[in-house]
């Protein structure tokens, strides 16, 4: 099984999605994260899921969930990347992505963050 890589960029995790997410990878996912935000004390966590294509209700419980999740552990999340397509279908879907922060793209998302942060202090 694949896992999903989780990088460190200064108090922020980068989660690239460049795999075909199937139940398991998904629990992986979660549990890595989980443990890596708790590990670096990480203040914020960035989704790119700029590589996925299609996207299904479980996808998007996936997102909420690890958003809910990481706010628990005191950081916040943003989901950047998203392809038009992929928002239309979470739209068709009913997904409202309840508490998902978003940006257009990766460096936006740092910056949202960042903001967040300062506002914060």
């Amino acid at each position: 099984m694949e896992r999903v890589p989780i990088l460190k960029l200064g108090d922020i995790l980068i989660v690239s999605i460049q795999i075909d997410l199937d139940d398991q990878s998904v629990l992986s996912l979660q549990e890595d994260l989980a443990e890596t935000v708790v590990s670096t004390g990480a203040r914020g966590v960035i989704i790119d899921i700029t590589a996925v294509e299609i996207v299904d209700s479980f996808i998007g419980r996936m997102l909420s969930t690890i958003a809910a999740m990481t706010r628990m552990l005191d950081a916040e999340t943003v989901v950047v990347g998203m392809r038009p397509a992929v928002a239309i279908t979470l739209v068709e879907l009913g997904l409202s992505l309840g508490g998902v922060r978003t940006a257009l793209n990766l460096e936006k998302g740092v910056v949202m963050l960042e903001h967040a942060r300062s506002a914060e202090g």
